[in-house]
């Protein structure tokens, strides 16, 4: 590392700089993006006045739990609020209508966000999804296809939000900050589930607006408060930052792959889908959204009809799990940079070993969670949080995995992974409901049986085809043909240097031995009295060292003297035509010495 790069590094501050502070407000977004995507899956428990989520079907509740399961299953569904009387089909249809939004706009929203910037897709598409958590209660009590509209219509909103982030990361992250800075900002997602989780069932009872409609007022309104802070702190580049100081700036910019100012509406889809690291990408976001999605929109359920916590403990319970994914995916992005730093893993094993871990520690735990019954349910809180906890570790692998291998279309990259991981959030929570018609321990293990099968099959794909190296097609084309350039300039320099220093050696040796046999031949013609005016052409010895001016290469510096453009081979050429002209001059002495013998001879 130079001394002036070292200097620059010392001078970027680093937890109170730009590109955290961009990392600090991301995190508070993200909690209020997911505040309004997971309020309604708690607060529809106490929504609804129907007792089937304790129900077996034959219209008495569940209460095959023995001791004081049996108390507790018959107070379950006793909620002093609820307004509806939706069914499940009902219920499953608004919490899967949500994604039939999200999955529209991933793509286009990374490709809108790495051709214009994210900061605007992401700060007003978050607007429009606060005022749709705002308006709920209201459509709620008006129309039940109202609720779908809003539904779907907040999916399309927040269905950005992280191709939005990516594509700034891309023009943000220093490489070797990037699990870091990325995990950090999407721990927002875990701590909006454990916010929303632990205050819903509260407000709940004790809430405005019957309870269950504060949830809504509050979240939405957090959300709109939190985009005014937004479009003061963020920026889409370092370049058009207007507080960033010097130092980071260039900092961040000399370590991007890329030109960051150079934004291009083109996306090599061709290269882009043939990628086996994007494929890899999809497969492991598309089977950590299944069991994501599943335990999302479906653990408060499993809480109230098979562990029978009343609705207080079930939210503040719900939220512990993401309370451990929230500290295990910042651990994982803080070793993850660790290790790729000391250069103790490549990006590639550090990514792998991440991504594997997490699918197979939540498998496991997931099918764990499904033998559990209210009799152990503290078992059953216990492996789910570890379950999810597992998840977390995703932070430092496929999560932040565009980033490395493509951080130039990092936004249109995620929207294409999220898009196809988006279906899991349209499918999971209706196999779950028609997996689980009578909520029993028996079905609800089922499952948790199909979580686990995703994460083995995600385990095998990514373990065997992660990659976290720059993608030949991710380069910018003029970016790298000037460092191509610098750097193939530099080693033929080198190259030609040390073959001119050992040639000007040679030539050295070559001269005095020239000199010192001309000047015996020289006095031994003079003394018979013949050719005496034989000698070597007065151009030849000049030539040995004939290099113009405009041809002296400066080690300390490689760029030619006198010219403006550098040619490597007009070097190559001088060089050549130099040892030409040596072997030229060395068959002339030859030649003159070949003539004296004979004539000596002859005189004897």
């Amino acid at each position: 590392m130079s001394d002036e790069k070292k200097e620059i590094e010392d001078e970027v501050p680093c937890f109170c700089s730009q590109r955290w502070l961009l990392s600090y407000t991301a995190f508070l977004g993200f909690c209020c993006v997911y505040a309004v995507r997971v309020n309604f899956s708690v607060a529809i428990v106490c929504m609804v006045k129907t007792s089937d989520v304790v129900d077996n079907g034959t219209g008495q509740a569940n209460l095959s739990d023995a001791g004081t399961c049996v108390a507790e299953a018959a107070n379950a569904h006793n909620y002093d609020h609820a307004e509806f009387d939706w069914d499940k089909n009902t219920r499953s249809t608004m919490l899967a209508s949500f994604f039939y939004g999200y999955i529209c706009t991933q793509i286009i929203g990374g490709w809108l966000s790495d051709r214009f910037g994210g900061k605007r897709v992401l700060g007003y598409t978050t607007l429009i999804a606060s005022i749709c958590t705002l308006l709920t209660p209201v459509c709620a009590r008006a129309s039940v296809p109202l609720v779908y509209v809003l539904r779907v219509i907040l999916g399309l909103s927040t269905g950005v939000s992280f191709p939005a982030m990516q594509s700034i990361w891309g023009r943000w992250a220093p490489p070797f900050e990037r699990s870091k800075l990325v995990s950090v900002s999407y721990l927002g997602t875990m701590f909006g589930n454990i916010a929303t989780f632990a205050s819903s069932g509260i407000l709940c009872d004790y809430g405005f607006d019957n309870g269950w409609g504060s949830i809504f007022y509050i979240t939405g309104g957090l959300s709109f408060f939190w985009v005014l802070l937004w479009f003061y702190v963020a920026s889409d580049s370092p370049q058009e930052h207007k507080r960033i100081t010097g130092a980071e700036r260039e900092y961040i910019t000399s370590q991007i792959e890329y030109d960051t100012t150079n934004r291009t509406a083109r996306v090599p889809w061709k290269d882009v889908f043939k990628s086996r690291a994007l494929w890899a990408c999809l497969t492991a976001h598309v089977c950590n959204n299944w069991t994501n999605y599943t335990l999302l929109t479906s653990l408060p359920a499993f809480m109230k009809a098979v562990l029978h916590f009343d609705i207080k403990q079930n939210g503040a319970l719900s939220a512990v799990p993401y309370l451990c994914q929230a500290l295990s995916g910042f651990v994982a992005g803080q070793s993850a940079d660790f290790l790729r730093s000391r250069k103790i893993l490549s990006t590639t094993a550090t990514r792998r070993m991440y991504q594997v871990s997490a699918f197979l520690g939540a498998g496991v735990f997931s099918v764990a969670t499904g033998f559990s019954t209210c009799e152990n349910r503290d078992m059953a809180v216990i492996f789910l949080s570890l379950a999810v906890m597992f998840t977390g570790l995703s932070r430092a692998a496929y999560v932040v995995n565009h980033v490395d291998f493509a951080p130039k279309y990092a936004g249109v990259l995620y929207g294409i992974t999220n898009t196809a991981a988006t279906i899991p959030g349209m499918v999971a929570p209706i196999v779950a409901g028609a997996l689980t018609p009578n909520d029993t321990p028996e079905e609800w293990r089922n499952v948790f049986y199909v979580c686990a099968a995703f994460d083995l099959f995600g385990a095998l794909v990514f373990g065997m085809f992660g990659s976290g190296e720059l993608e030949p097609w991710a380069r910018d084309d003029d970016y790298d043909k000037q460092i191509d350039a610098v750097i193939s300039t530099n080693i033929d320099v080198e190259k030609v240097l040390e073959a001119g220093n050992k040639t000007n050696d040679e030539n050295a040796e070559m001269e005095n031995g020239f000199i010192d046999g001309l000047d015996e031949n020289t006095k031994k013609t003079d003394s018979l009295g013949h050719r005496g005016d034989k000698s070597v052409p007065e151009s030849s010895p000049a030539l040995i060292n004939d290099v113009s001016p405009n041809q002296q290469i400066d080690i300390d510096d490689p760029k030619p003297k006198g010219e403006d453009d550098f040619d490597i081979s007009d070097t190559a050429d001088s060089v050549n035509h130099t040892l030409s002209e040596i072997i030229l001059c060395g068959t002339t002495i030859l030649l003159d010495t070949l003539i004296d013998e004979q004539w000596k001879r002859e005189q004897t």
